[in-house]
């Protein structure tokens, strides 16, 4: 890897307690002070993770986003208690499952016949005390270093609502990793908001829209190809939930791929900055988390998540070895080749 500094920006996925993976991720880009996020964008756990180091690049660098990183963990970890830990039988499968732990089985049931309007009156979401206690929201809004980017969907209007870094509250990152089928829609400012992978898991377009960017580093945890058919409820669940959440970001990838050969083709006229070139990368979980069960999405075993954990740093310092020195010069994710069905 070489030693001149290269700026990126980073968009982060989400995926419940999967993104730990991400955690992993950054923990080791964060050592490198050879790439640089100029900016990060966020979806759900995603958001998340966003806040969390961009809370830690300000107040203390990188040691300190580090640092708030394994705190955030932790108590998600903590906050789980024993409700959505493996249960005797799940340990056997060794991937994650939790559909004996009781939280699980009683989410699971409970959320087939109840809205969080009736089970949850009072609205009780335990990671709103988490990123309280963490990050100082105000303080975090001075942050002007790097852009930052939080997706969330607009329950009424059924558009994207960006927030950005004087925006970003707790509220906004609760409202990014709102699921609809566990917590009421966040109320901001008269509008309401659910998770914001329905539309945009991240979105691309704040990236390029409102930075100068050439670099995207993608940090991808949700599957877009499986090797088989879903067949029982549970499963055929997650692959409507993922083909949902994977939408609306291949899209943005055929419309990058589609804008890029204009510009190489000079029907777009590269002097302008706002056509300049956009280079994919992707930091893939597709071999660590392929195989992971759909409650793992809800594991928040210690155990787990530091399992994850590793398996980010593992696959991001790959990453750094094969990859990084083609930054600046050339996209290492092939969109057509991953998006683009064979005529």
């Amino acid at each position: 890897m070489g030693t001149l500094k290269k700026n990126v920006g980073m968009a982060l996925q989400g995926g419940g307690a999967h993104g730990a993976f991400t955690w992993g991720v950054l923990d080791r880009l964060l050592e490198e002070e050879a790439i640089v996020a100029e900016t990060m964008c966020g979806t759900s756990a995603g958001a998340v993770n966003a806040v969390a180091v961009a809370y830690g690049l300000h107040i203390g660098g990188p040691e300190k986003a580090k640092e708030i990183l394994e705190q955030l963990w932790r108590k998600v970890a903590l906050s789980g208690s024993f409700l959505f830990k493996p249960g005797m039988f799940d340990k056997a499968y060794g991937n994650g499952d939790i559909y004996n732990s009781p939280g699980y089985m009683f989410f699971n049931a409970i959320s087939q016949v109840l809205s969080p309007y009736n089970f949850n009156p009072f609205n009780y979401n335990p990671l709103k005390d988490i990123l309280t206690d963490l990050i100082d929201f105000k303080e975090l809004q001075l942050y002007n270093k790097k852009k930052l980017f939080i997706c969330a969907t607009n329950v009424k209007t059924n558009r994207a609502k960006i927030f950005t870094n004087k925006e970003i509250t707790v509220e906004a990152v609760m409202a990014s990793a709102c699921l609809p089928f566990l917590f009421q829609a966040v109320e901001i400012e008269g509008e309401y908001y659910w998770d914001g992978g329905y539309m945009g898991n991240p979105p691309i377009f704040p990236l390029i829209t409102n930075t100068d960017i050439q670099d995207i580093v993608l940090v991808k945890i949700n599957s877009i190809n499986i090797n088989s058919v879903p067949t029982t409820a549970r499963d055929i669940a997650d692959r409507v939930n993922e083909i949902s959440f994977n939408s609306s970001l291949i899209n943005e990838m055929k419309l990058i791929h589609y804008r890029n050969e204009l510009i190489r083709n000079g029907i777009l006229k590269s002097e302008d900055k706002n056509n300049r070139e956009i280079f994919i990368h992707t930091i893939s979980g597709y071999d660590a988390l392929s195989q992971l069960s759909y409650s793992s999405k809800m594991n928040t075993s210690w155990e787990f998540l530091l399992e994850l954990k590793e398996k980010g740093r593992k696959i991001a310092d790959q990453w750094l070895q094969s990859d990084f020195d083609q930054i600046g010069l050339k996209s290492t994710f092939d969109v057509e080749e991953h998006f683009f069905d064979k005529l």
